[in-house]
């Protein structure tokens, strides 16, 4: 197995270790967590990155980064929707998660035509955007819970109510764009008689 898979395989391993550590309330949960999720996404910066540059590009790693990716997002998005400090709501989830869904479609039917997918600008504009919005979510929770900095309680409430939400929303509207980009660039393979 080449070094862009086992990157990859090590952030699907990372996943369960984010999820432990964003429930279990131990001593520094929120930084273990935001530690996890921060390594998870340099793998995905760099497994593609190397398999481009070394020729190591695989059918296993075309089939494993994507879904590594969409996993890893959607289990943080999904708990932020269950933690009370973050407060995003269902609504971006269901949004994220529809339009990965939608993606991942329409891969498969590209993948049958013989038409790989690659990564669009938008897409990857997106997925940068919602990984530094979560980390800083995670570090933001850190920062209150595990160290207990104090802050004046508008700061707080602007950030809980305010900064946070924006940039979910931000992400979800880019995530938007991007499955639209998609949806209307691959429509050909969208055939109601096939």
């Amino acid at each position: 197995m080449n070094l862009p898979n086992k990157l990859t395989l090590l952030r699907v391993f990372l996943i369960p270790f984010f999820l432990l550590f964003m429930y279990i309330k131990i001593p520094f949960h929120y930084f273990l967590a935001l530690i996890v999720f921060s390594v998870a996404s340099i793998t995905d910066a760099l497994d593609g990155k190397i398999a481009r540059s070394r020729n190591l590009v695989t059918n296993f790693g075309k089939f494993l980064d994507p879904l590594a990716d969409k996993v890893l997002v959607i289990s943080a998005l999904a708990v932020f929707v269950e933690i009370v400090e973050i407060r995003i709501g269902a609504i971006p989830f269901i949004i994220i998660c529809a339009r990965e869904f939608m993606v991942s479609g329409l891969r498969l039917l590209a993948a049958n035509s013989g038409i790989v997918v690659a990564a669009g600008i938008w897409g990857k504009l997106k997925t940068a955007f919602t990984m530094i919005t979560i980390i800083f979510s995670i570090l933001w929770l850190s920062v209150c819970h595990d160290f207990s900095f104090s802050f004046p309680q508008f700061f707080v409430d602007t950030v809980d109510n305010w900064i946070i939400p924006v940039l979910i929303w931000i992400s979800t509207v880019l995530t938007i764009i991007s499955g639209v980009i998609y949806l209307k660039g691959y429509w050909n393979l969208i055939d109601a008689d096939k």
